[in-house]
C-alpha cells in the first residue's frame, strides 16, 4: 500500500513540478551565489556609476560653460601664469621651469573626470584587504549580497562627495602622490566655479584669476622646487593606508558609538576619523597634518603677499573671500565634518597663521628653512606655536 503511495506520489505532475522547481533553485541559488560572489570581488566602488552620480549633480548647478568658452578662457590663465611664474620665482628664489604648460581649464565635469582616477588609484590600495574581511572567499550568496549592497552605498556616497566638491573646487595641483611614476604635476582651474565665485564676491574676474592661479602655482613650488616633499608625504600616506586596512576589522560597536559622538561635536578632542585610527597611525596623521597645514597656509601667505603687486586689489579680493569661506551653511558644514574636509579649513586658517608669523619674525631666511628637508618641516604642535619652530631650527642659524 505505502509502496503504491509511494509510486503514485512520483508519478504526480504537481509532486514532480515542486521536486523540478525546488531543484532548478537550489541550483539557481548556487549559480547566482558564485557570479554575486565574483561580482562583489569586482571591488568597493563602481567607478563608472560614482562618476556618472557626480556628473549628474553639477549638470543641474548654474553656471554651467560651452566647451568653446573654457577653450577660450585658456588665454586668460596662460597670460596670468606669464607674470606669475617670474614674480614668484623671484620672491621665493626658486625657477619654475614648464609648469606654464601645464594648465589646463576645464568644467565640473572634468574636474570630475580627472578626480575619479585618483579616487580610485586611493582606494584601490585599501581594498585588498577590505574584501578579504566583507566578501570572503567561498563566502556564498549572503555575504554576497551584504557586500554589493555595501557597494552599491559606497558607490553613491562617493558620488555624492565628487559631487559635492566639484561644485566647491576653484583650482587644484593635481599630482599623482602614489603614482608609481613620478610625473610633474598640473594645475586644473575649474572655470565655472571660478566665474561663479567672482561674481558671488562682486569682484573682477581677471584678478580674481590671477589670485587664484598664483595660490595654485605656489603649490607646484613646494613640490617640484623640494624633490624630496614627494615621496615624504607619500611614503607616510602609504602606511596610513596599510594600517587602516589592516584594523578595520577590529572596529567595536563602542567604537563606533564613539566616532557617532564625535560627529555631533561630542568628542573627546579628537575628530571622528582619528578615532578610527591607532597611536601609531595617529601619530601618522598628525604630522601629515602639519606638514598639510604649511602646505595650504604657505599657499594662502603667497597669494596674498606676492598678489599685492600682481592683483588689482587683492586686499579686498583676500578679504571677501576669506569671509565666505568663514560662512557656510548648516548642511556645507555638516558635510565637511562628515568627510573631513572641515580638517583642510582648519589648515588653511592654522598654516596661514604659522607662516605670516615666521615671516614676521623671522623674514625670508626663515620661510626658505621651511623647505630644507623634512627635518625642518614643522612638527605636532608647532603649527599651534610658532615659537617652537623657531626655537628649533633656527638657533644660531641652523637647523637643530
Amino acid at each position: 500500500m505505502s509502496e503504491r503511495r509511494d509510486r503514485g506520489w512520483r508519478r504526480d505532475p504537481v509532486w514532480q513540478a515542486g521536486f523540478l522547481l525546488g531543484s532548478a533553485l537550489g541550483a539557481a541559488v548556487t549559480v547566482l551565489g558564485r557570479r554575486a560572489e565574483r561580482s562583489a570581488r569586482q571591488g568597493l566602488v563602481d567607478w563608472p556609476a560614482a562618476e556618472r552620480i557626480a556628473v549628474g549633480r553639477v549638470r543641474r548647478a548654474p553656471g554651467a560653460l560651452a566647451q568653446v568658452e573654457l577653450r577660450a578662457a585658456e588665454a586668460d590663465y596662460q597670460a596670468a601664469m606669464e607674470r606669475i611664474v617670474p614674480a614668484l620665482g623671484a620672491a621665493l628664489g626658486s625657477d619654475l621651469p614648464g609648469i606654464v604648460e601645464r594648465i589646463a581649464v576645464v568644467d565640473r565635469a572634468g574636474w570630475i573626470h580627472e578626480n575619479a582616477a585618483g579616487f580610485a588609484s586611493l582606494i584601490g590600495r585599501l581594498e585588498g584587504g577590505l574584501l578579504d574581511q566583507v566578501m570572503p572567499a567561498g563566502g556564498g550568496l549572503g555575504k554576497a549580497t551584504m557586500a554589493l549592497a555595501n557597494r552599491f552605498l559606497t558607490t553613491r556616497q562617493i558620488g555624492f562627495l565628487l559631487g559635492f566638491m566639484a561644485l566647491r573646487v576653484l583650482g587644484q595641483y593635481d599630482l599623482a602622490l602614489l603614482a608609481a611614476e613620478e610625473t610633474p604635476g598640473r594645475l586644473l582651474f575649474v572655470e565655472e566655479n571660478v566665474r561663479q565665485t567672482a561674481r558671488a564676491l562682486d569682484v573682477p574676474l581677471g584678478p580674481f584669476r590671477t589670485w587664484i592661479a598664483l595660490h595654485e602655482t605656489t603649490h607646484a613650488f613646494e613640490f617640484e622646487a623640494h624633490p624630496w616633499l614627494r615621496p615624504y608625504l607619500a611614503g607616510r600616506l602609504e602606511r596610513q593606508l596599510a594600517a587602516f586596512s589592516e584594523d578595520v576589522a577590529v572596529l567595536s560597536r563602542d567604537a563606533l558609538r564613539r566616532i557617532g559622538r564625535s560627529l555631533r561635536g561630542d568628542g573627546e578632542g579628537l575628530h571622528w576619523i582619528e578615532r578610527l585610527m591607532s597611536e601609531e597611525q595617529r601619530r601618522l596623521f598628525r604630522e601629515t597634518q602639519a606638514v598639510m597645514s604649511l602646505l595650504e597656509g604657505f599657499g594662502d601667505f603667497v597669494m596674498d603677499d606676492v598678489g599685492r603687486d600682481l592683483v588689482p586689489g587683492v586686499a579686498a579680493i583676500s578679504r571677501r573671500f576669506h569671509e565666505r569661506r568663514e560662512h557656510r551653511t548648516s548642511f556645507e558644514r555638516a558635510v565637511l565634518r562628515l568627510t573631513g574636509m572641515d580638517l583642510k579649513m582648519e589648515q588653511y586658517r592654522s598654516g596661514e597663521r604659522f607662516v605670516a608669523e615666521l615671516a614676521r619674525r623671522g623674514g625670508p631666511e626663515a620661510l626658505r628653512r621651511l623647505w630644507d628637508g623634512p627635518e625642518t618641516l614643522p612638527r605636532e604642535g608647532e603649527v599651534e606655536d610658532p615659537e617652537r619652530w623657531l626655537r628649533r631650527v633656527m638657533a644660531g642659524g641652523r637647523a637643530a
